[in-house]
């Protein structure tokens, strides 16, 4: 797809993969896929496959946890790994304000400053990946080196 047809958001992260020199592109997809399991659905991908960008407050700032759709992150053993205190969701507002995008869309990149990332260590078990491309309409494949990369993200077990 053409990157000026793209909404707004996603044109943002469009932007940070070319200069990332990372050459997936963003699909707009039919229907909204706010959850790992509907954007699997769409795609035709295990559930595994589908990288989730969450936001987590902690620290007074935005924590960007990039994990498997397969998993659920556990807060309090992240925390004791980072040598954090809490860890705890993010608000929509938060969110918002952190990334520029909605829940449901967010993607692991085109924020308006770069975020700590954290990256699930269980996605460099599938070749491909998809993550949300900066709405919930939107996504795009990339390699698991490609989200370390892009993100800067350190890798952990998450769950």
């Amino acid at each position: 797809m053409d990157p000026e047809n793209l909404p707004a958001r996603s044109r943002m992260v469009h932007e940070a993969l070319r200069a990332a020199g990372i050459a997936g592109e963003i699909v707009v997809l039919p229907d909204a896929a706010s959850t790992a399991a509907l954007a699997a659905s769409a795609l035709g991908v295990e559930v595994g496959a589908i990288a989730n960008s969450l936001v987590f407050w902690s620290n007074d700032a935005p924590l960007l946890v990039m994990t498997s759709g397969a998993h659920r992150v556990d807060t309090t053993a992240l925390a004791e790994r980072l040598g954090r205190g809490d860890i705890r969701r993010a608000t929509p507002d938060q969110v918002r304000e952190a990334t520029g995008q909605a829940i449901g869309g967010v993607a692991p990149t085109g924020h308006p400053a770069p975020l700590v990332t954290i990256v699930d260590e269980a996605l460099a078990a599938y070749s491909e990946i998809w993550a949300a491309g900066g709405t919930p309409h939107t996504v795009f494949p990339l390699t698991y080196n490609e989200l370390v990369r892009l993100t800067g993200g350190s890798v952990m077990r998450v769950d």
